[in-house]
């Protein structure tokens, strides 16, 4: 979504485009996938005046709330925030470097038809997290074991 779009869908919701709102956007889009504390560096590092954390996680609530942005959890911390159109991917999360990575939705549409068959349950794949180990740390873990 381009500057002028955002501004239309804000003010077609009878919402005002503030400079808050503008610059938090812009971070989001900016980082791809980020925390609330890495959109506020970002925030803080594009020539503006400071925001405060709240305004941060306020603005990305509202933002999410109007379908622009989404969030998942990569783990025990803060969630990760992506645009919407983002949403193309499943998240690899390695549990040994805390690397994180993407693969096409299509690796889990039959996961996700599976637990639909067993459980009458509509799986969202687009917010879905794998956490395991990527080639390195499965590399590092069966030279210890060895």
């Amino acid at each position: 979504m381009d500057e002028r779009s955002i501004e239309e869908f804000f003010h077609a919701r009878g919402m005002r485009m503030t400079g808050p709102r503008r610059r938090i956007f812009a971070a989001v889009r900016e980082l791809g996938h980020a925390t609330p504390d890495a959109i506020a560096e970002a925030v803080e590092r594009d020539g503006g005046d400071p925001l405060p954390l709240s305004t941060v996680y306020r603005t990305l609530d509202a933002l999410a709330e109007l379908g622009l942005v989404a969030h998942t959890h990569l783990g025990h911390g803060s969630p990760t925030y992506h645009l919407v159109d983002h949403a193309t991917h499943v998240h690899l999360v390695c549990l040994g470097c805390g690397g994180v990575a993407d693969a096409p939705l299509s690796v889990a549409v039959e996961l996700a038809a599976n637990v639909r068959s067993a459980r009458d349950f509509e799986a969202d794949i687009k917010h879905m997290v794998v956490h395991g180990w990527c080639r390195e740390c499965r590399s590092e873990r069966a030279e210890e074991d060895a």
